[in-house]
Parts: C-alpha cells; structure tokens; sequence
C-alpha cells in the first residue's frame, strides 16, 4: 500500500513581547491559587514577574555555572536564556506556575513593597486535574539563604497546599492532589536530603532521563556511537501521595516548619 510522510517540523515560535512577558503580566494558570495559604510566619510565594523580580534575582548569583550545575536545561546560566525558557517551559504551560520566594524576616530597603526579600524560586509543574498530581520543581535558594529556614518553609508551604482538601476549614483550603513528587540529580545530595527531611519517599531512579547540554560536568558518558554529543543524565524520583500526608507525613512538615521558626 502505497504511503507518503508529509511531516515538516514547524519554525520556532516567538513570543509575541520581550523578555519580561506579555503586559499586563499573565500567569495563565488553570487551577487555583488561593495566595492567603501559600504564606507562613516567615515566608510568602507570590508569583515570579521578571519586570519586578528578574534583575535582583540574577544579580544574587555570583557563580551560575555553579548555581545550576544540576540542572539539565540549556542555557539558563545567561539571564536572558533563563527568562525565554523559564517563559516557554513554564508560563506558557497552563499547568505550571513560578513563585518567587519572598523572606518575610529580612526586609529589602529598596523595594518595602515585597513585605520581604527574595529568596529564590520554587514552581508547581505540569499540574494533572486529570491524575491529581503534580511536580514541585524549580527550587533555587538564592546562595545569601541557603541554610536558613527559606527552603524547608517553601516547600513545606507547597506540600501542605498539595495536600489539603479545597475549604478543608475556614482557615485552610488547597488543591487536594493524590501525589506530588520531586526530581532531583542523583549526585544533589542537598535536594535528596531536603525532600527526604520533608517526608518524601525515594521511588527510583530513572536512568538516562535526560540529554544534557555539552560541557555540562555531572554527566555520564554516553556510547562512542551517540547520536548527540551532551553528556547523558539519570533521576531520583521523590514522591508524597496522600496515604502518606494523611499517614503521618503532615506531622513531620509541620514539625520541619516549626523547627525553623
């Protein structure tokens, strides 16, 4: 039976606006944010809007190699790539949301609007109405507020957004997701022992998950016969589901939470 193949890969598209995104800013997301309960005592995640938050964000990484040395996307170490990947990757995606991470205990004299400074980012990625699920990605502190109490309060504030109910109480409502997990490089013994201390479990590894960019240094060497040259990368895979909040994994974020007070 005679058969033809039509296929032509479509031209790059180009946002229509500059770097900072459209105007008014849209953060086009499909499910609910409810901001009140993405705050604790110390902490709030508000959405990332490179026009107020992109210059102070990269001028806070002296080091970016180093920074994303884990990280498997191209290019992100130039503030210019970062902010049209982070657009194509994550705002244009109805199902992902970027926070900035603002530190309510340590004021920014240049801008006392923020009700803080920022910290870094953390994102809700590739969020399933269909599965109830979602990947708690993106999680960058800012190297001034590593080891303080800004990553376990970021994440703790998502998990337990993840996990309550929608109007669970007058005072707490969330997405009510069945699983949220996280992935992180196999050598990021930090991430690994970050979520692990938040009560996430170890699953897996998912082994040469990603084609890394070339020159990246925590690779694995692919064959001599490759078809592209980047150095290969497996995944840890981090989950909670919701036996497990339920099951006593509420209790240690919380706990986690107020140790770092």
């Amino acid at each position: 039976m005679a058969y033809i193949n039509a296929y032509q890969p479509p031209p790059p598209v180009k946002p229509a606006y500059g770097l900072h995104g459209p105007v008014p800013y849209d953060i086009n997301v499909a499910f609910p944010l409810e901001f009140a309960q993405l705050e604790t005592p110390r902490l709030k995640l508000v959405p990332f809007i490179p026009s107020i938050h992109a210059a102070k964000y990269h001028a806070a990484i002296p080091d970016p190699v180093h920074f994303y040395r884990y990280y498997p996307f191209p290019g992100i170490e130039d503030p210019e790539s970062y902010l049209l990947f982070m657009d194509a990757f994550v705002r244009q995606n109805p199902y992902s949301v970027l926070f900035a991470i603002i530190d309510k205990t340590t004021p920014d004299p240049d801008y006392p609007e923020w009700g803080g400074k920022l910290a870094g980012t953390i994102a809700l990625l590739n969020y399933s109405p269909t599965n109830l699920s979602v990947e708690i990605g993106v999680l960058c502190v800012l190297p001034t507020f590593q080891r303080t109490h800004v990553a376990t309060h970021a994440v703790g504030t998502l998990i337990k957004y993840c996990f309550t109910t929608p109007c669970a109480s007058q005072s707490e409502s969330g997405l009510g997701l069945r699983r949220a997990h996280w992935y992180a490089h196999p050598d990021n013994e930090s991430s690994l022992r970050l979520a692990a201390r938040m009560g996430l479990e170890r699953e897996g590894t998912l082994r040469w998950a990603w084609v890394l960019p070339t020159g990246k240094v925590f690779g694995k060497t692919p064959r001599k016969t490759d078809l592209l040259p980047g150095p290969g990368r497996d995944t840890a895979i981090m989950a909670m589901s919701w036996e497990d909040w339920e099951d006593g994994a509420r209790e240690v974020v919380m706990t986690q939470m107020a140790r770092m007070e």
